[in-house]
């Protein structure tokens, strides 16, 4: 069994039982689908999953949704009529050096063991002046400290393999200017953002 077949028993069996969860959809989807931007974009989406971020970015641009769950990316092509590749984002993306105006990866880094060859593929297939936007969990707002002290893994996800400070993610994206990483979502948010934020939704420009 390849490397990616494996990815994809892993989380076809993780997603399954999760269904159409998505974590911060409401709040993070409207930030992500403003820093993406269009109409006429092309656009990938690593990490697409069944779609349910893409859609808030999918009209007006063209948008090419990739992941490892196979099951997933058929449900989205079904649901969205986009275009999707099962392909694993750290073994490398099978697309044109400089070929798309924005990649997205919304909730993607946290599960991948090596995100450095995925923000290096990344780099690869934008366009000169092309944006990287996503987001990555607040592993360290205050729940998860709270759980820490307690004796408890910070984060419930198994599937998780990184926990991201804000300095951490700021030092993978560094090969990106305009770099800006703000967290968001959250009731509280506004009170003390590091603390209470429960995701980090960053954006950059590859240079031209």
């Amino acid at each position: 069994m390849s490397r990616l077949e494996r990815l994809d028993a892993r989380y076809r069996a993780h997603h399954g039982h999760r269904k159409e969860f998505v974590f911060g959809a409401d709040d993070r989807a409207g930030l992500i689908a403003a820093l993406v931007g269009g109409p006429g974009l092309r656009v990938l989406d690593l990490g697409c999953r069944t779609g349910a971020l893409t859609q808030h970015y999918a009209e007006g641009n063209e948008v090419i949704g990739v992941d490892v769950d196979h099951a997933a990316l058929e449900q989205a092509a079904a649901r969205l009529g986009i275009e999707t590749v099962w392909a694993d984002v750290e073994e490398g993306l099978p697309f044109d050096d400089a070929t798309f105006d924005v990649v997205v990866a919304g909730e993607l880094l946290e599960h991948l063991a090596d995100p450095a060859a995925a923000v290096a593929n990344v780099m690869r297939v934008l366009k000169p002046g092309g944006r990287f936007v996503g987001s990555v969990p607040n592993a360290f707002r205050l729940k998860s400290r709270l759980r820490y002290l307690a004796g408890r893994q910070p984060e419930t996800d198994a599937t998780h393999l990184q926990l991201f400070t804000p300095e951490a993610l700021r030092a993978l994206l560094a090969g990106f200017e305009e770099l800006q990483v703000r967290f968001a979502v959250g009731r509280y948010v506004r009170l003390q953002p590091r603390l209470m934020a429960r995701v980090q939704v960053f954006s950059g420009r590859k240079a031209r």
